[in-house]
C-alpha cells in the first residue's frame, strides 16, 4: 500500500471539464448529494476544492454555503488552503470533499482539518475514484499518458473508511456513482439501463464512490471509582485505667 503523504503536490484540476467526462462525473456527484443532502440541517456548508465549489447541491435545508479555494474564481467565496482551513473549530455543519483527496499532496491533514471544523454530528460526503475499477487498472497503463487522471490517487472506499473511524467519523452511506473506463473521452448515460443494472449488482466495481460519514462525539463521564480506599490508622476502642492516688 503506498504512503498517502506524496513528496509534491500531484497535478490538480480547476475545471471538471479536465477530468475524461468530467460533466457527467459532476452530475452523478449532484445527482446522489440532491437524496443525501435532504438529512443535513444546520447553518453553513463547506465545499473544499475547486470541484466542490462547482458542484451544485439542490434540496439541501443548509441555505449558507462558503465555496472555498486556495485561488480566487468566480464561484469561489472564500479562499484558503485546503491543508488549513481559514475557519473557527466547530464552525460548519457539513464539508463536501469532491475528489479533494484524490488530488492531495496529504490527505490526512485534510481529513483533520474537516473534522476540527464540524460541529458535533456534523456530516462529511466525500467523493473518489476507485483503484477496484477498470479506471483504477488502466491508471496504471500507458492509456493517454498525459491524461490528468494518471496523476489522482484513487484510494479505496475501505481504506478512507479506516482513516474516518480513526477520527471518530461514523461511516452512514457508500454510493456507486458511475462505471467507465473513465480514460476515453466519450459520454456516460449515468441513468442508463447499464449503469442502474451496475448499481444494482456491481457496486464494489464502479469507477467512482461517495461517502457520507457523521462526526460522533462521545461525551465524557466521569467514573467513579468500586473501592474506597481505607486508612492506614484507625483508631481501635480501649480502656482507661484511673490511677489511685495514695490519700
Amino acid at each position: 500500500m503506498k504512503p498517502a503523504l506524496l513528496g509534491k503536490r500531484p497535478r490538480y484540476p480547476r475545471q471538471w471539464q479536465e477530468l475524461p467526462a468530467g460533466d457527467q462525473l459532476r452530475q452523478a456527484t449532484e445527482l446522489a448529494l440532491s437524496d443525501i443532502c435532504r438529512q443535513m440541517f444546520g447553518y453553513y456548508l463547506l465545499c473544499v476544492g475547486d470541484l466542490s465549489c462547482q458542484v451544485t447541491v439542490k434540496g439541501c435545508p443548509i441555505k449558507q454555503v462558503i465555496r472555498m479555494a486556495d485561488e480566487p474564481a468566480p464561484y469561489v467565496s472564500a479562499v484558503g488552503n485546503a491543508s488549513e482551513f481559514p475557519l473557527q473549530k466547530r464552525s460548519v455543519d457539513a464539508v463536501l470533499l469532491a475528489h479533494e483527496l484524490d488530488f492531495a499532496q496529504d490527505p490526512h491533514q485534510i481529513l483533520r482539518e474537516a473534522e476540527r471544523v464540524l460541529l458535533p454530528n456534523g456530516y462529511l460526503v466525500i467523493s473518489g475514484f476507485n483503484p477496484f475499477s477498470l479506471a483504477g487498472l488502466l491508471k496504471y497503463l500507458p492509456v493517454n499518458p498525459r491524461q490528468i487522471l494518471h496523476d489522482a490517487r484513487f484510494f479505496s472506499s475501505v481504506r478512507l473508511k479506516d482513516w474516518l473511524n480513526l477520527l471518530g467519523f461514523e461511516v452512514l452511506e457508500t454510493h456507486p456513482l458511475v462505471f467507465s473506463e473513465l480514460f476515453f473521452e466519450r459520454k456516460i448515460p449515468i441513468e442508463g439501463r447499464w449503469q442502474l443494472w451496475c448499481k444494482r449488482y456491481l457496486p464494489l466495481l464502479a469507477s467512482s464512490y461517495l461517502i457520507v460519514a457523521k462526526k460522533r462525539v462521545r461525551p465524557l463521564s466521569l467514573v467513579r471509582p468500586k473501592w474506597r480506599p481505607k486508612p492506614n490508622f484507625s483508631a481501635v476502642g480501649a480502656s482507661m485505667r484511673e490511677q489511685s492516688h495514695p490519700g
